[in-house]
């Protein structure tokens, strides 16, 4: 299995890739960057399908953050042979990222989230590096936070149908130091899906900060 597609998270777009598409492709992977509108959950789920149709052959699906519920819905996709999620939601049948956050565990840090506007969501520049990407350079960290990418929030409340990781391979990345998913969240929603997992001492951004480690477990879903 030589196909490779990538599906980022919310506030950010696909260029966060670029670290795991070169050791990807130095590996001769054909690889895919999806870049999602994050405007609806739906509206994601196709701009991937539309990728996966253009492939010849199967695929490893790869979500990050709130690409994870993204994978969930269209990797039922007959082009997925296996699911990998890095420091992601796997929500199962009727749930969102919406209701897998709905209530933190004491003490979990708090996403600085700020009031919706307009129906969409940024994090607070601010805060952005400390929460989402504390082991990258205060220079690309402080890019990533006056980069981002509106989220909207019909795409956090977007419900998945039929959760492809009941039928598909599973592979999840637990980043131990994220401050945006708590860690003891990742493992639960690993430990559900059946997933083979790594750890790596990581922020959320560590599909940036660690794109050998991240690849690394991409390949091992390729088989």
């Amino acid at each position: 299995m030589r196909n490779v597609v990538l599906v980022h998270g919310g506030f950010v777009d696909g260029s966060g890739w670029r670290g795991v598409y070169d050791v990807l492709c130095a590996d001769g992977f054909t690889v895919r960057v999806v870049q999602n509108p994050t405007l609806s959950l739906e509206g994601d789920v196709e701009a991937v399908r539309l990728v996966l149709d253009s492939l010849d052959g199967p695929a490893v699906l790869v979500g990050h953050s709130y690409g994870g519920a993204v994978v969930t819905q269209a990797g039922t996709h007959e082009n997925v042979a296996a699911l990998v999620y890095v420091a992601a939601f796997v929500p199962d049948k009727g749930e969102s990222v919406n209701t897998l956050i709905a209530n933190p565990a004491p003490g979990a840090p708090v996403p600085p989230i700020l009031p919706p506007e307009g129906g969409f969501l940024h994090l607070d520049r601010a805060k952005f590096a400390a929460s989402f990407a504390a082991d990258l350079p205060a220079d690309e960290a402080r890019f990533l936070a006056d980069a981002q990418v509106p989220w909207g929030i019909a795409a956090l409340e977007g419900t998945v149908g039929e959760p492809a990781w009941h039928t598909r391979p599973v592979h999840y990345l637990i980043a131990t130091d994220d401050r945006m998913i708590p860690p003891p969240a990742q493992h639960a929603m690993a430990e559900r899906a059946g997933a083979s997992t790594v750890e790596v001492a990581a922020s959320h951004a560590v599909y940036v900060s660690h794109p050998e480690k991240v690849a690394g477990l991409i390949k091992r879903a390729a088989g």
